[in-house]
């Protein structure tokens, strides 16, 4: 699949956005300021963002603890998302999901999740709607390599290949569930392969490659879209950060992150062979680079300026009345 210029500067800003926002984050909770725990997603950007391009707000996607990324590469809005962090009411949770149960359905984004392997079971009833209605709609479930060892996940593959439903499973594939190595936790080298299993198609690609995440995921949702059914993509990447901040890391090799930081940063690799491509120019880069710094500074003194929620909005966002 051909990028155009608009879309690759619309990829490569998606993917920056993320990362200088998980960067600030990362400064902000040290702060103290932030309650509860956030679980960063630098170093992963290609992932969301390679497969979110293909979809607009009507597509549904369900996401993990570890849910900024996906947030943004879905289009949610970012001062609303760090106000959400901050725990402020004009969070797009109204202050009161907090990092792990950021959501907004008028972007198709069903929400991060704190429940380890939640996201699957919520896009098989995201995809039924789609096929029932027959909206051509697709649904993407995110989870980890330790989310995708829980039987949600697996009840889900099977029920999306019996119902032929319109989703895609995308296993990030970090290396560790915490701490816990992907190599000890899991018997088969490549999840991907458990995807015949539930007779669908598995695929594995480098979760550092946007383009190769972003033409695997094309073609998984072309067939989605068009009554082919689920997909299973397994992605394999790196975290910058640990499983949540102040994860001390023991579990990494001292080297670990810095060797990918330098040689499969995903946004450096991307922007180089966009331009050597003459897809994009240098200044284009730059110009959007200065455009999210501004960006993410204002969302974070929006945030802190922020009221939060009173005590009579406890009940408020509760309940739906039909």
């Amino acid at each position: 699949m051909q990028l155009n210029k608009d879309d690759a500067l619309r990829a490569y800003r998606t993917m920056k956005t993320i990362r200088v926002f998980e960067d600030r984050v990362h400064v902000e909770f040290e702060t103290g300021e932030v309650p509860g725990f956030v679980h960063l997603y630098a170093g992963e950007e290609a992932i969301a963002t390679g497969v979110c391009l293909h979809l607009d707000d009507g597509d549904r996607i369900a996401s993990t603890h570890r849910g900024h990324g996906h947030c943004i590469a879905k289009g949610c809005d970012v001062r609303g998302m760090m106000a959400e962090i901050y725990g402020r009411k004009p969070g797009l949770c109204a202050g009161k999901g907090g990092s792990m149960h950021i959501a907004d359905l008028t972007k198709g984004m069903m929400g991060a999740n704190g429940i380890v392997g939640g996201a699957p079971p919520l896009v098989c009833g995201a995809g039924l709607a789609a096929k029932t209605l027959g909206n051509g709609r697709v649904a993407v479930g995110f989870v980890g390599d330790g989310g995708s060892n829980q039987g949600t996940t697996h009840e889900s593959l099977n029920l999306a290949s019996v119902w032929q439903l319109p989703c895609i499973f995308v296993v990030e594939n970090n290396g560790y569930a915490e701490a816990t190595s992907v190599k000890y936790s899991t018997a088969c080298d490549d999840l991907a392969d458990r995807a015949s299993g539930f007779n669908m198609p598995g695929i594995v690609v480098d979760g550092h490659d946007f383009f190769e995440v972003y033409e695997v995921a094309g073609e998984a949702i072309d067939r989605a879209r068009a009554g082919g059914g689920p997909t299973l993509i397994e992605c394999k990447v790196n975290r910058y950060y640990g499983h949540f901040e102040g994860d001390a890391q023991t579990y990494r090799a001292p080297d670990e992150v810095e060797n990918v930081r330098q040689n499969r940063d995903c946004i450096d690799n991307f922007a180089a062979r966009a331009v050597s491509a003459g897809l994009v120019q240098e200044d284009d880069l730059a110009s959007i680079d200065r455009d999210i710094s501004d960006l993410i500074e204002d969302a974070v003194n929006l945030a802190k300026a922020a009221p939060k929620p009173e005590a009579e909005d406890l009940l408020t966002d509760v309940y739906v009345s039909y």
